[in-house]
């Protein structure tokens, strides 16, 4: 099976070759004409296919190294590095991408399936899919070289001879999210390089409008919708496996994954101006080229070890061939941009400050300004290394430093872009629309202020008390929206009121997809304000010992151990008591994990989550001076509202992605026009308004 993995990838690779030999040569003929026994549209047909072939080719190799896996081939040295004969087998599938070589082959697959379905879509603009699929080709062979001649997934032992088994998977990774974490990350990353690859193609063949957008529009938001899914599993994974009570640390390779998603953000909002106003147009195709080239550099950082994470389980020299071609990418992008820029003018300008232009011009620059604070943070150790010859890391207190306000201020634009007009706001509607989310922001900081809360005393709970507060005005403003629009739809079709919000949402999925989108934000920054609030108890714990945390009382029943052929274990039994009453029908146990096959450790944490907050507890081990285990328990409030945030964000994007219904068209009887008005106007349309 290494065999014919071997040669599968070796065949992608000259299907990828030809695919982009032949592309690049009937482009060119089309450009500029040439000689007439040569077929441009015959020669990109045959690019066209040799595109789907390597599909197909690249998934034979991905199925033998999985078929390898499951087989205990311990011929292959990836298989022998990462897993083990008593493997799970939810985790040998895993196995794929816990590795280098394999999270490149699982990267260059996706790049393949996301290239087959484009070039099955083919039909609804030819030329310009077949530019997008010749720049899918470029880069499915960088992909390609590294897999056949860099890093080859099914390189034999040392040696030749195959241990009895493998070292196993590393115990971090023996998680269940661990199975979709890293896809779900990939099809974000990977999916980028679909508009990426539009974006720069109807550059190069200066295509007409913005049909490239409508194209690329629902392949962006999934992307969008894939990379969001798998940054708040990893998120969640980090809160449930590395035992330390927090989702996010600003670690390296989860910045890597949030930078690609601001400028991503950024895109998915910018475009409405070059669709609505033919706005933006140099900036947009830069956002996309960004977002493509972060994604190259996320896999940069997680699979060559160029930065140090908790979160890069793998790491080789491969970092001067991705750096290459990063440079690469980016000196077409420059040149194809200087070449072409004439054709990117604005065809306006913005007329007001107080207008939905501004707000997403304002939205822009700070999504870009994060990013960049970000990139800074991240980039500074090797960045410092290089100039200075000392590695200087910077701390988790730079980004709350920067980043805290700037999400703040994020919150507040998602409120306040809705409500603006386009072009300019008139006064009226001005004071119409924030009247009531400008009630909620006063009522929700005096009500927490008159419960206790001290702004003035930490900055932490300053910003908590400002999330709280926009949170609740933009969770008004967008409120007010639904209500207002399903208010006219249900005066205009005399429908229900339930029906009238469906029918408005579905006149205008966008639209209305966004707002809920908005709406998911809005309960996810709800969950991050609780941070400021965490508080945490340590102690080493017999049996029947106690100890307390908040309005909660733990009480250790006993400490056991187990074995299995993968792992041996140590945890406690911990009842929870609330007012003297047991809460809980079962006790919590906290865990610590051994690994047989290597000797590496892993906690197991024990987590009872409400909507108020999660009591977090964690084996950290024995206490040397007696023996007992240490158990640390965390009160974080607010936690639950993350994951159901995203659950909203998710909804909201489906939604987005759904095609409007068609409109519909009403007789409605109207009034005698008064003097001074239009007569003649016998019917309205009753149709749900757009973006």
């Amino acid at each position: 099976m290494a065999a014919f993995g071997s040669f599968a990838l070796l065949i992608g690779l000259a299907l990828a070759a030809y695919n982009l030999f032949a592309g690049g040569v009937a482009l060119r003929l089309l450009a500029v004409g040439g000689p007439a026994r040569i077929a441009p549209e015959r020669l990109a047909e045959t690019a066209r296919r040799a595109g789907i072939g390597t599909f197909f080719a690249v998934t034979a190799a991905a199925f033998a190294l999985i078929w390898s896996v499951f087989h205990n081939d311990f011929s292959i040295e990836y298989i022998v590095e990462h897993s083990n004969i008593a493997l799970p087998g939810a985790y040998k599938f895993a196995a794929m991408w816990s590795g280098q070589e394999g999270s490149l082959l699982l990267w260059a697959w996706l790049l393949a399936a996301y290239g087959f379905v484009l070039r099955l879509t083919h039909k609804s603009d030819v030329k310009l899919h077949a530019y997008a699929g010749t720049i899918l080709a470029g880069v499915q062979v960088f992909f390609l070289v590294l897999l056949n001649f860099k890093v080859p997934p099914f390189a034999g032992v040392l040696g030749g001879i195959a241990p009895v088994d493998g070292n196993g998977l590393n115990p971090l990774l023996q998680y269940p999210e661990m199975v979709i974490h890293p896809p779900m990350l990939y099809l974000g990353y990977v999916g980028f390089t679909v508009p990426f690859a539009f974006a720069l193609g109807a550059l190069m063949m200066r295509y007409p409008g913005e049909k490239w957008i409508h194209i690329t529009r629902r392949w962006t938001m999934m992307t969008w919708m894939f990379l969001t899914i798998g940054i708040f599993l990893g998120m969640h994974w980090a809160y449930a496996v590395l035992g330390w009570g927090g989702y996010w640390g600003w670690d390296p390779v989860e910045n890597a994954s949030l930078m690609p998603w601001l400028t991503g953000t950024a895109f998915l909002h910018s475009v409405m101006m070059q669709e609505k106003r033919g706005m933006m147009k140099s900036w947009n195709v830069w956002l996309i080229f960004a977002t493509f080239m972060l994604s190259i550099l996320g896999t940069l950082l997680t699979r060559a070890g160029l930065v140090s994470s908790v979160h890069a389980f793998a790491q080789s020299s491969i970092g001067g061939w991705f750096v290459t071609f990063l440079v690469i990418v980016m000196s077409v992008c420059l040149f194809t941009f200087i070449l072409q820029k004439d054709h990117l003018k604005s065809e306006h300008r913005i007329e007001s400050l107080v207008s939905r232009e501004s707000s997403f011009l304002f939205n822009n620059v700070v999504l870009l300004a994060a990013c960049f604070t970000i990139l800074w943070g991240t980039l500074f150790p090797v960045i410092s290394e290089y100039v200075q010859g000392t590695k200087t890391t910077v701390s988790g207190e730079y980004y709350r430093y920067t980043e805290v306000p700037v999400g703040i201020f994020l919150l507040l634009l998602t409120g306040v872009g809705p409500l603006l007009a386009w072009r300019a706001s008139s006064f009226k509607s001005l004071r119409r629309n924030f009247v009531l989310p400008g009630i909620a922001f006063a009522a929700t900081v005096i009500a927490l202020i008159a419960v206790g809360l001290k702004p003035w005393a930490d900055s932490g709970v300053f910003y908590s008390l400002m999330t709280f507060a926009l949170a609740a005005a933009v969770a008004t403003a967008i409120t007010s929206e639904f209500l207002r629009g399903a208010g006219v739809v249900h005066r205009q079709t005399g429908k229900n009121f339930l029906s009238s919000m469906v029918l408005l949402i579905r006149r205008s999925t966008r639209r209305y997809g966004g707002y809920i989108v908005h709406f998911g934000l809005v309960i996810i920054f709800i969950g991050f304000a609780g941070y400021a609030f965490n508080r945490s108890a340590e102690m080493p714990m017999g049996t029947g010992d106690t100890m307390s945390i908040g309005p909660y009382t733990l009480k250790n029943l006993g400490n056991t151990q187990e074995s299995n052929p993968n792992y041996d274990s140590e945890f406690s039994l911990i009842d929870v008591y609330e007012n003297g009453k047991k809460i809980l029908d079962q006790p919590m146990a906290p865990e610590k994990r051994v690994y047989a096959v290597n000797g590496q450790p892993q906690t197991m944490v024990a987590n009872h989550s409400t909507m108020r907050w999660d009591l977090y507890l964690v084996y950290e081990g024995t206490d040397q001076a007696t023996g007992l285990p240490i158990i640390k328990a965390f009160l974080n409030p607010l936690v639950m509202w993350i994951w159901i945030g995203l659950g909203v964000v998710v909804f909201g994007t489906l939604v987005a992605m759904v095609p409007n219904l068609s409109p519909s068209r009403a007789a409605v009887a109207v009034p005698a026009a008064k003097p001074g008005q239009m007569a003649g106007q016998a019917a309205v349309s009753v149709a749900g308004g757009g973006d």
